[in-house]
């Protein structure tokens, strides 16, 4: 009965819902499958290593980072495998290079009170956070990946992490 009511829901949204969850559907499987691959081969494609993209938010389209995000949310529900915060941010990320989209991907670590290791991942386009948002504060940023934006070279679009300003 519940299957039912979500396949109704479904059904009643626009063509371009249906769209953006079922693209979203698709990326989170793929960004799965990447997640098997070992990192050092994943790293290369996942855009500059060590760099940002920039924060304004006058080239940012609201819309569109809203939209993915919440394509990206919802259906990580629903998949059959985990959909968690790398997943969803390299699928994010493929979503919104494929729109052009500037972004950049953080690793982060942190410790447990128990003393226990845990990472995380997160994805920003310009100064909003597409995914990952919650807990992001409490982990140390170890690794960035800036994505391009549309056919711009990386020299144009990226500018440099934090650290490498210092």
């Amino acid at each position: 009965m519940k299957l039912m009511r979500k396949l109704m829901t479904f059904l009643t949204l626009s063509r371009e819902s249906k769209r953006l969850l079922l693209e979203s559907f698709f990326y989170l499987g793929w960004a799965r499958i990447q997640k098997r691959r070992p990192f050092s081969n994943l790293a290369p494609s996942l855009g500059k290593h060590m760099q940002e993209t920039g924060m304004d938010d006058e080239c940012t389209d609201r819309r569109t980072l809203a939209k993915v995000s919440q394509a990206i949310q919802i259906m990580s529900k629903y998949t059959f495998w985990e959909s968690r915060c790398l997943v969803q941010a390299l699928a994010a990320k493929k979503m919104l290079e494929k729109r052009g989209v500037g972004n950049t991907l953080y690793l982060g670590t942190a410790k447990e009170d128990n003393g226990e290791m845990v990472a995380h991942a997160w994805l920003r386009s310009g100064p909003y956070i597409v995914t990952g948002a919650k807990g992001m504060e409490r982990f140390t940023i170890v690794s960035t990946f800036a994505g391009p934006v549309g056919g711009e070279s990386h020299e144009q679009s990226y500018k440099p992490s934090i650290s490498e300003r210092t």
